[in-house]
């Protein structure tokens, strides 16, 4: 073969080669990754991940600097000046003229070229009310933002646990889905055969195929709402949106402890609840307020000490050859307030209503949470005895699918029993997988009103 010829019809792929390579080449870096998780490590992924959880960690740590802060008040500040200053003019000092009796002054020059004083001052506060109740309070502020970043911690890791679930149900429906068309595609070819032998009427082939056809449009939703199940589970753990989410768990029925009666839930919740614990730590906060509102009409008492080395030269002196007299002062300092225009006795006021407001509030929260134990405590209660129910039911459907199926494949049944008995068979898988999810989303909100999600003294 001539080269020229065979080169020209091999350009065209060498040209393209370098494409595919790169399209190769891009395929294999946008491969998403694949992530297996359970539950356990779903929560665990999301507690290190989630930038809630950063926030309320930040405001923490927050909180102990305003400890630091507030303790600063009863330590000792101490402070050094350094200054310096070069005379244009002299300074002078005027003085009688004595020795001619002319009742004039005489002026004399009392500064030099050059002048630096350096200073070390220390002052200590000996007695000061609001100093004291600023660091009572911010030790309570800190104590709130400990309850606070606990509410985080509860609050991501149920919503973790929900979106867990929520992705295994939407899973569990796909394949409940599955299984209904599988059985009408079985149903189909039973029929079809008994068409064949003069059993089946036409019709029936019709309505078996039309049943599959039916399901279809559920079995598309169902694929969409894994998808979407799965962005939110990925959201909520802080997962890459790009990463495969593989869910080693499955959707089974898990006993909880069992539950406590009403009143020990609500005395547990009142105990361990941080929105409770917070609130409750706010009020005492608020009554600091009150103290440190109240101690501006109260006496300052301090001390203080100074150091002072000077010197004094004209120019064309050696620095080293200057003198620096030292000089040194301590005493102590009385400031007690007489009258501030009503600022002191208005500022306490405020501070009282706060304290009440926070009171109102409490005892709001605290009919809140009351209700919200009974409600959350009902729904678990509830859950499971439609556990019990349905679970007899599934078994009593499953039968009289299989005694109906036989039955019809027999020529003594008709389509229109076997389609009411695979509608009661589906309805009873529904319901059972329906009551499994709500049970173990109840349990989770059950803990979470009770406080027990997060232990006092934290996980995270």
């Amino acid at each position: 073969m001539n080269p020229v010829r065979l080169f020209i019809q091999i350009l065209p792929v060498l040209l393209l080669l370098p494409c595919f390579c790169a399209d190769a080449g891009a395929v294999e870096k946008t491969a998403p990754s694949r992530l297996v998780v359970g539950l356990e490590d779903a929560v665990s992924i999301g507690m290190k991940q989630n930038r809630d959880i950063e926030v309320a960690r930040l405001d923490r740590e927050m909180a102990g600097q305003k400890v630091r802060e507030a303790w600063s008040e009863v330590f000792p500040h101490i402070s050094s000046n350094f200054t310096y200053t070069r005379s244009l003019k002299p300074t002078v000092m005027f003085f009688p003229d004595i020795f001619n009796g002319t009742g004039q002054t005489t002026t004399i020059e009392v500064s030099q070229d050059n002048a630096a004083v350096a200073s070390l001052n220390l002052n200590q506060t000996l007695f000061k009310l609001s100093a004291i109740a600023g660091i009572r309070a911010s030790s309570l502020v800190r104590k709130i933002s400990e309850e606070s970043y606990r509410q985080v911690c509860a609050d991501v890791e149920s919503r973790i646990r929900k979106a867990y679930y929520d992705a295994l149900i939407a899973g569990e429906k796909l394949r409940l889905i599955e299984q209904s068309i599988a059985r009408w595609e079985q149903s189909r070819r039973d029929t079809k055969a008994l068409f064949r032998q003069g059993i089946a009427a036409d019709i029936d082939t019709l309505k078996a195929y039309l049943s599959v056809e039916n399901l279809k449009p559920d079995l598309i939703r169902a694929q969409s709402g894994i998808s979407i199940a799965s962005t939110r589970l990925k959201t909520a753990i802080g997962v890459d949106q790009g990463s495969e989410l593989v869910l080693s768990d499955s959707l089974v029925f898990r006993e909880a402890a069992a539950p406590i009666g009403v009143d020990a839930a609500y005395a547990e919740a009142l105990e361990k609840r941080p929105d409770v614990r917070g609130l409750g730590l706010q009020v005492k906060a608020e009554g600091e307020q009150i103290t440190a509102a109240r101690s501006e009409g109260f006496p300052l008492l301090s001390a203080f000490g100074q150091l002072d080395a000077q010197t004094q030269f004209d120019d064309g002196t050696e620095l080293s050859d200057t003198r620096w007299p030292v000089s040194s002062s301590i005493g102590l300092q009385l400031s007690l307030p007489i009258f501030s225009g009503f600022g002191t006795s208005s500022k306490v006021a405020q501070a009282r209503i706060g304290q009440l407001q926070t009171k109102t509030r409490f005892e709001e929260l605290k009919n809140q949470v009351r209700a919200d134990v009974e409600v959350r405590l009902a729904t678990l209660l509830e859950t499971r005895k439609r556990i019990d129910v349905q679970s007899k039911t599934i078994a009593v459907a499953e039968r009289s699918y299989r005694i109906t199926r036989l039955r019809f494949r027999e020529g003594i049944g008709s389509q229109l029993e076997l389609t009411d008995s695979e509608l009661q068979l589906n309805t009873a898988k529904n319901n059972y997988l329906q009551a499994v999810y709500d049970y173990l989303v109840a349990s989770v909100e059950f803990e979470k009103s009770l406080g027990r999600t997060v232990p006092l003294s934290g996980r995270y």
